[in-house]
């Protein structure tokens, strides 16, 4: 089946169309009071918080945005730099009439978040991380067990191959099955809506440009200490699933040094997609911060 030309619709949702940075991004908000915004992962899009929003959208006001290149947002041609998210993030608060915000993100919603921390601290009152790397990885070379479990963003971020992979092979779909935690299953309509995002040619090149971003320049420069002399001061929960067999819990290390208010948690029992395998933990981390 094709990718479908609308959103799916969720019980007190309103989807919109909002111009951020000279493009289309669509953007799914509920409820009323002070903002909470969420930002999803790879191969995600907002529909990863289908669970969430309607606890959180009791009492706060929630805007859970499709990055650039993601969802039905639109997928122009550029690098895809984290920082550059991190600045569209930015650029959606002013559309959206936003001073400051909680901000939670998963996967690289959840870097692009600390990054927006780093970048616009007077933006940001809280930030809930989940499944991703801090900023302030340790200078030492990955080993082998570490190369293994991330190999699979090679293939991905080689030009001319990374699109072809994601839009015309079970690729996505293997790796979403594969990132779970024990007992997990997807939905097959859950599965269609994250894998066949991919299968339109702007977004499968962007992917590829995200991937190849990443380790051709931002992976070097956060291992040289890119972040080393920035702090983020306000609170901090950084979680992962216990079976995140990239994100481990051992890889949550060393951010407390550069962010003070920071905790960690891990989500027992959970994979890399804790907020599609375990939503009721997630917004209880959330809530923490509110």
């Amino acid at each position: 089946m094709a990718f479908p030309a609308a959103a799916p619709e969720l019980a007190g949702v309103a989807h919109a169309d909002v111009e951020v940075g000279r493009h289309r991004w669509h953007v799914a908000t509920a409820g009323n009071g002070p903002p909470v915004v969420l930002l999803h992962g790879w191969p995600q899009h907002w529909w990863i918080w289908r669970h969430v929003i309607p606890e959180l959208a009791r009492t706060h006001r929630v805007v859970a945005p499709d990055l650039r290149g993601f969802g039905w947002s639109d997928a122009p041609p550029g690098p895809y730099s984290k920082m550059g998210l991190a600045r569209d993030v930015e650029l959606l608060l002013d559309a959206l009439g936003i001073d400051t915000c909680t901000l939670a993100g998963h996967d690289w919603g959840g870097f692009v978040a600390f990054l927006t921390a780093i970048r616009a601290p007077e933006r940001v009152s809280g930030l809930a991380v989940f499944s991703i790397v801090h900023p302030w990885l340790p200078p030492e070379r990955p080993g082998p067990k570490a190369l293994l479990t991330t190999s699979y963003q090679l293939p991905m971020a080689t030009p001319g191959v990374g699109a072809q992979v994601v839009a015309h092979t079970p690729f996505v779909r293997t790796l979403l099955r594969a990132g779970t935690g024990p007992g997990f299953r997807w939905t097959e309509r859950d599965l269609r809506l994250y894998a066949d995002a991919w299968q339109r040619p702007d977004h499968a090149r962007a992917t590829s440009a995200l991937y190849r971003t990443f380790l051709s320049k931002e992976l070097p420069a956060l291992l040289q200490g890119r972040y080393r002399n920035r702090r983020v001061e306000q609170p901090v929960v950084l979680a992962t699933g216990s079976h995140d067999r990239v994100i481990t819990p051992a890889r949550l290390a060393g951010a407390e040094r550069h962010a003070p208010a920071l905790r960690t948690a891990v989500i027992e029992g959970a994979g890399h997609f804790v907020v599609d395998e375990q939503p009721g933990r997630v917004t209880a981390l959330i809530r923490e911060l509110l």
